[in-house]
C-alpha cells in the first residue's frame, strides 16, 4: 500500500463527486457511492459491536466479516471486478449453521434486545439489511459482477448480494447467542402487549 493514504484531505470531492478505485469520477449520491457508504457504515457498526465483551468464537467470526466487507467495498469501488467469492458466502453459511445448532428453535418472533451486545448485534443486522437494499438498487441500475464460471445473463446473483443476505442471518443468530452468553434469554414478542 505504501503511502497511498498519507494525504487525507484532497479537496477533489468538494464539487460533489468522488473518485472510484478505477480512476473514474462519480457523483457522491450515485447508487454505487450510496452502496459503498452503507457497507462502510455496516463495517463501522460491527466495530462498535466488537468493542463489547464477546465470546472468542463470535469475535473471530465478526473480525473475519470486517475483512470480507473491505473486499465488498473494493468490489464496489472497482466496477466490474468481483472480489467477494462464493467461498466467503459458504464460510458465512457454515457459521450460521454452527452458531444456530445449539439454539432452541423459535416459536415466536423476538424483539431486538436483551443484553447490550445482543441489542447491538440486532442493530448491526438492520444496518446490514440497509446495505443489502442499496446493493439491490445498484444491481437494478447496473450489473454487479457474478462470481464463478456461470457469469453471464443466466448467472446466479452476485456473491456480494448473497453475502449480505447471509450476514443478516448470522447477525440475527448472534443476537440470540450473545443473549445466552450474557446469561439472558431472547425477548419474546407478545402480540398486543401494552
Amino acid at each position: 500500500m505504501g503511502h497511498r493514504l498519507s494525504k487525507i484531505t484532497t479537496r477533489t470531492g468538494d464539487g460533489g463527486e468522488t473518485g472510484l478505485a478505477d480512476g473514474s469520477r462519480v457523483a457522491k449520491d450515485s447508487l454505487r457511492v450510496v452502496a459503498l457508504g452503507e457497507v462502510d457504515e455496516l463495517n463501522s457498526a460491527l466495530g462498535v459491536l466488537l468493542a463489547e465483551e464477546l465470546p472468542p468464537a463470535v469475535r473471530a467470526a465478526l473480525t473475519g466479516v470486517q475483512h470480507d466487507l473491505f473486499d465488498l467495498g473494493g468490489e464496489l469501488a472497482i466496477p466490474g471486478r468481483p472480489m467477494v467469492t462464493d467461498a466467503q458466502v459458504a464460510h458465512l453459511e457454515a457459521l450460521v449453521a454452527g452458531f444456530n445448532a445449539d439454539l432452541a428453535p423459535l416459536k415466536e418472533f423476538i424483539l431486538p434486545g436483551g443484553t447490550r451486545a445482543a441489542a447491538l448485534a440486532h442493530l448491526v443486522r438492520t444496518v446490514c439489511r440497509r446495505a443489502e437494499r442499496a446493493l439491490v438498487a445498484l444491481a437494478r441500475a447496473e450489473p454487479l459482477p457474478a462470481a464463478g464460471p456461470a457469469a453471464g445473463p443466466a448467472a446466479s446473483p452476485a456473491a456480494s448480494r448473497v453475502y449480505l443476505n447471509r450476514l443478516s442471518d448470522l447477525l440475527f443468530i448472534l443476537g440470540r447467542v450473545l443473549n445466552r452468553a450474557g446469561g439472558g434469554t431472547d425477548v419474546q414478542w407478545q402480540r398486543g402487549k401494552p
